[in-house]
């Protein structure tokens, strides 16, 4: 049988980084120190540093990164948070949690971002930010953004859980809006080797406040100033994150090679490619294109042994999880036809070009058959 091409091959780059992520463990277990220290200590500043931005708070996971940020601007019950109607659902649970209600913006087409043009009309007096998504490791068209969020008042917290390192007119994103929430789930460009997150932003408030809400609502200890979590980045974790923060700027070129050439293949082909805005610099955590008989070429690409995925099969708005809400009621048609075309392709740091080449000669193969 034909050597399989994994989606991500997560495990080539542990072997890579071996004698690091050796040394990590080590530098942790001889310490007898797993919570809230020296190594979260140094990734919290490697990491701020790497974004630009004065500061970083390790959180146990992504989704606790943007509800924090949310709990930390006093957003909650009564309010409405705009959120793009196609990205994961981690983004729309953040608000949920915060007791706030999630207002669905459709994405521009081609780039499956949030659509700035829409914002205006989605935003009422209840409005108090907007959430968008770097969706694939895309920027979102922050300059309008932007504009709008200035126009009424709004705070833009970006959720980067996909853009690690990703570039907007020069800055990275994490930067651009009030604050910004990363993943480091293993399978992201910076992946733990279990979950993580943290919260980037230059606000000093808010940094303060989300490493409060984040260790029991907790400056000192046992004086409790509010009703915290227990959301803390583990010590170990960041150990690895730090191994592997050196390198993403190299990995993060490997994908752009690829995707680079999964372009140059594929172009003419009877199938949407990804679309990037002027000014973006994207870090293709996902290759991700649209295909009008998604199923029978899945179907094809399995056969050849090849991994694809689907980001997303349901956008949140109709998923069962709110179903009983108004988000539900609201059309999403733009999302909807997303959801039915998108394929994502394997893509990764350990890919070679020879094997973008196989998945481009049996992608070809299916769609023409």
């Amino acid at each position: 049988m034909t050597a399989a091409i994994p989606f991500l091959d997560i495990a080539a780059a542990n072997r890579e980084l071996r004698n690091e992520l050796d040394a990590a463990y080590s530098r942790v277990m001889q310490s007898g120190w797993f919570i809230l220290g020296s190594e979260v200590a140094a990734f919290e500043r490697e990491f701020a540093a790497y974004c630009g931005a004065a500061h970083c708070t390790g959180v146990g996971n992504g989704l606790d990164a943007l509800h924090l940020i949310l709990r930390a601007l006093d957003i909650g019950p009564g309010d409405e948070v705009l959120v793009p109607t196609n990205t994961f659902i981690a983004t729309w649970l953040a608000v949920s949690h915060a007791g706030a209600t999630p207002v669905p913006v459709e994405p521009v087409a081609a780039t499956h971002n949030i659509d700035p043009a829409r914002i205006d009309a989605a935003v009422t007096p209840r409005t108090r930010a907007i959430i968008p998504v770097h969706l694939y490791g895309q920027p979102a068209d922050m300059t309008p953004i932007l504009a709008a969020a200035k126009r009424h008042g709004l705070k833009v917290i970006e959720d980067a859980a996909q853009a690690h390192g990703a570039t907007y007119r020069g800055s990275r994103t994490g930067v651009i809006g009030d604050a910004a929430a990363f993943s480091f789930y293993p399978g992201k460009n910076l992946g733990a080797l279990g979950d993580g997150g943290a919260v980037v932003t230059n606000d000093s408030t808010i940094a303060q406040r989300v490493r409060e809400l984040s260790n029991y609502g907790s400056k000192q200890k046992y004086v409790h100033e509010s009703e915290g979590y227990n959301t803390r980045l583990d010590e170990l974790q960041a150990a690895f994150l730090r191994a592997k923060l050196p390198v993403l700027d190299d990995w993060n070129s490997r994908r752009v090679a690829l995707a680079d050439h999964y372009m140059n293949r594929l172009a003419g082909a009877e199938l949407v490619l990804p679309a990037v805005i002027d000014g973006a610099s994207p870090v293709w955590h996902l290759f991700v294109v649209r295909l009008k008989e998604r199923e029978r070429v899945i179907c094809a690409l399995s056969d050849a042994n090849i991994g694809v995925q689907i980001h997303y099969p349901i956008p949140p708005g109709l998923s069962l999880a709110y179903a009983k809400t108004p988000a539900s009621k609201i059309a999403c048609p733009i999302a909807d036809t997303l959801s039915r075309e998108v394929t994502s392709l394997p893509i990764g740091p350990h890919m070679s070009i020879e094997q973008v080449d196989r998945v481009c000669d049996a992608l070809l193969t299916a769609i023409a058959s």
